[in-house]
């Protein structure tokens, strides 16, 4: 994912020389391709990730879209204050780009599990969270990003994520539109059973419903905030049973969003049913183990 980000961001940085990309002394072999192009809108900021925060609104203030671009926790968690004080309240054209989402990192242990970064930073307003599955909508998401007026977060995994919108099961490619908040049908049965996932899991789903023929349909949301309601409203007036998976914590994350939309759907009488909900997600401790992202997610049972 995080090559085809950059590789997207070079191409939208072509047509808009207001692009600039900021980055907390990391990406090499990544994000050389823009610096050695647009040397001029390119900053690394050392190991001062909050002042790398500070940095990108004021530049924004002056007229840049400007991407922050770190590991995980450290764009995030670490300067949550500067993104909540700086960027989200003056609703400026920063864009906090963090790769490794989830266990991608999980050799380098908790400090690098990124885990928490949904709950936070979808509670703050003016923020658009977004969480691609795959490099397709890595690559449709950032040239949204850049004529999207207000802040952004963009939680990219690591590298060699497979392509999930390219087999006969997909109802996505890479020549169809994507906007803020869509939810995009990976897998159609027409059963009872909907699974809704957001981020690089989405292809292990996949993979498992096609190779153990389960009778599930797929959702993938790029989106976790917002989410366009009237899609959603589908969703659930069509499935007596949901299944939400995540590579996040269960508290505050992704089945949370979907929880309290559909609560609200059903308080307001937009829906006539409540469908049942399992939310497939970190249980609420840390891993103190260090593994791959692969064993990791199998010692949480993010699986089918």
């Amino acid at each position: 994912m995080r090559t085809a980000f950059i590789n997207q961001l070079v191409k939208e940085a072509e047509k808009n020389e207001k692009i600039f990309l900021i980055v907390g002394d990391l990406g090499y072999n990544v994000v050389e391709v823009f610096e050695k192009k647009y040397p001029e809108r390119f900053l690394n900021a050392g190991i001062a990730e909050q002042n790398m925060i500070g940095v990108a609104s004021g530049l924004a203030m002056q007229g840049y879209i400007v991407y922050v671009y770190s590991i995980g926790n450290f764009p995030t968690l670490r300067c949550i204050e500067q993104i909540r004080n700086d960027v989200a309240y003056h609703s400026l054209n920063v864009r906090i780009v963090s790769v490794g989402a989830g266990y991608a990192y999980g050799s380098l242990g908790a400090s690098h599990h990124t885990t928490e970064d949904i709950g936070v930073m979808r509670t703050i307003p003016n923020m658009v969270v977004c969480s691609p599955c795959d490099p397709i909508e890595t690559v449709k998401i950032t040239s949204l990003s850049a004529v999207h007026e207000g802040p952004m977060y963009i939680r990219l995994g690591k590298a060699g994520e497979k392509e999930v919108h390219v087999d006969q099961y997909s109802k996505f490619n890479r020549l169809d539109s994507l906007d803020i908040g869509d939810i995009i049908p990976v897998i159609k049965n027409n059963e009872n059973i909907a699974v809704l996932a957001t981020g690089s899991i989405v292809y292990s789903l996949q993979r498992a419903i096609i190779d153990t023929k389960l009778s599930y349909d797929l959702y993938s949301f790029p989106f976790i905030k917002p989410i366009i309601i009237e899609k959603l409203k589908n969703i659930v007036s069509n499935y007596a049973n949901i299944i939400c998976f995540e590579e996040h914590q269960k508290s505050a994350g992704f089945g949370s969003a979907i929880i309290e939309q559909v609560n609200d759907l059903y308080a307001m009488g937009t829906i006539n049913s409540y469908p049942k909900i399992i939310r497939k997600a970190i249980n609420d401790e840390f891993i103190y183990e260090v593994g791959d992202q692969t064993s990791l997610r199998k010692k949480e049972q993010l699986s089918l």
